[in-house]
């Protein structure tokens, strides 16, 4: 290789990084330059601090990520919920619908039975009757026709009443759904615009690169889950897994290997929450789909207290869980491009743990 060639190639690699702000626009953010050329037997065009820094730019986009994640599944799920109600009251109108014919039918029915008789009611001629015993049997059979005649018309109006009420909840069930739907559509689109910003970043570095980020991010890793082990917040943490949250620990650990995907609830790939929250279904303990639902309604209690099966929330936007295994680890779902694995439970910030069978 002439040295011209070489020289132009130590210059050539300028990587960009698309970083979305609030309002989910991107913008360039240019990666550090490539260290000089190293010799030619151990290249290394960044410095471990340069790919460190590529390494938190990268942690930055998947975080916001998985945030856009759990809007996005609540709003999924809270579009089923909204199709599930609209089905159930499209099925009640119907049912009403039927019913104010039935009850019409009946009115009508009457109407008829008292032309016949012409224009009293059944009854009312009995009790036109000089016989002391007709008469009697008329009154009260004029009584009688009188209470049939108001309950239909309760009925009716009642029944009519229930259809207003059922029409103006479906619409405002669709108007929710709608809602949730375009919330789903915004969501959907700020994932793919910062997962494929990370990707892109990360694909531009070379394959030795890009395995000296997986050092790096191991390394981080390792440090942090130190630290948090060396400040004793696990010392005295020693409670043994309940019946459920047995079985919660092995439907998820039974998923390690399987890929993250966003929105994904299994059987092939999860992403952090669908996994936590299948494996508590799995231990027939239904909980909230997202993490951030999942910090929100789930009981809380303190870490030195915590157990296998509970779940630790991390990040201050509640965007990432994890499942406790026990000896300080977790078993989650890490980000797009990882696999379902063990971790430290201290490897990532700690907003606080939840208990689904408490």
């Amino acid at each position: 290789m002439n040295r011209r060639h070489c020289a132009t190639a130590a210059i050539t690699l300028v990587c960009a990084l698309a970083l979305l702000t609030s309002t989910g626009q991107a913008t360039a953010a240019p990666l550090p330059d490539p260290s000089p050329s190293s010799p030619a037997d151990s290249p290394q065009r960044y410095s471990n601090a340069d790919l460190d820094k590529v390494r938190e730019k990268i942690e930055m986009l998947y975080r916001k990520a998985g945030a856009a994640t759990d809007a996005y599944n609540l709003a999924e799920e809270q579009t089923k919920k909204q199709s599930g109600e609209i089905v159930k009251l499209a099925k009640a109108i119907v049912d009403g619908q039927a019913r104010i014919a039935t009850l019409k039918d009946r009115a009508g029915a009457q109407a008829r039975e008292q032309y016949r008789n012409g224009g009293l009611p059944p009854g009312a001629q009995l009790a036109l009757s000089d016989d002391p015993k007709l008469f009697l049997d008329g009154i009260n059979k004029v009584h009688q026709s009188q209470q049939a005649s108001k309950s239909l018309l309760t009925e009716l109006n009642q029944t009519q009443q229930d259809l207003e009420t059922y029409t103006q909840d479906a619409s405002a069930n669709w108007e929710k759904l709608e809602t949730n739907r375009v919330k789903q559509a915004k969501a959907k689109k700020k994932i793919n615009a910062q997962i494929k910003a990370a990707e892109k970043l990360e694909s531009q570095l070379e394959g030795k690169e890009r395995d000296r980020l997986r050092r790096l991010e191991q390394d981080a890793a390792d440090k942090a889950q130190t630290a948090w082990l060396s400040s004793g917040a696990v010392k005295d943490v020693s409670g043994e897994a309940s019946g459920a949250g047995a079985a919660a620990v092995a439907f998820a650990t039974a998923q390690i290997g399987k890929p993250y995907v966003w929105g994904a609830e299994g059987p092939g790939s999860y992403d952090c929450s669908g996994l936590t929250s299948q494996a508590w279904l799995a231990a027939k303990r239904p909980i909230p789909r997202t993490s951030q639902e999942q910090w929100r309604l789930l009981p809380r209690i303190d870490i030195q207290d915590m157990r296998p099966g509970d779940l630790i929330i991390y990040h201050a936007d509640a965007s990432h869980v994890g499942m406790y295994v026990g000896d300080g680890a977790i078993v989650h779902s890490p980000r797009p491009g990882r696999n379902v694995t063990l971790a430290g439970a201290g490897s990532m910030k700690i907003l606080g743990v939840v208990r689904p069978d408490k």
